[in-house]
């Protein structure tokens, strides 16, 4: 199975950092559902900006924690790094 580790773009321009084992469903619930993440649910359209994969749920799980103590700013130059 695969886990994905992922950064969205919030309408507000926020950015939101979350894992998952299924990317697509994941993103339709953050823009239509009431499962989506408390978070994204006031700050829709949400769009995918970064997503990393990997093989364990524990390894994406670590990740999203290091992802998430990371600034906005840090953020915004691995998705550019990502880009490039």
């Amino acid at each position: 199975m695969q886990y994905f580790v992922y950064v969205l773009k919030c309408a507000d321009a926020t950015l939101y950092t979350g894992w998952t084992n299924n990317l697509e469903k994941r993103i339709l619930a953050h823009n239509t559902l009431k499962s989506g993440a408390k978070y994204t649910k006031t700050r829709r359209p949400v769009k995918l900006v970064y997503a990393e994969i990997y093989r364990s749920r524990s390894k994406a799980m670590k990740r999203e924690y290091v992802l998430k103590q990371l600034t906005k700013a840090e953020k915004v130059a691995l998705i550019k790094e990502k880009m490039a």
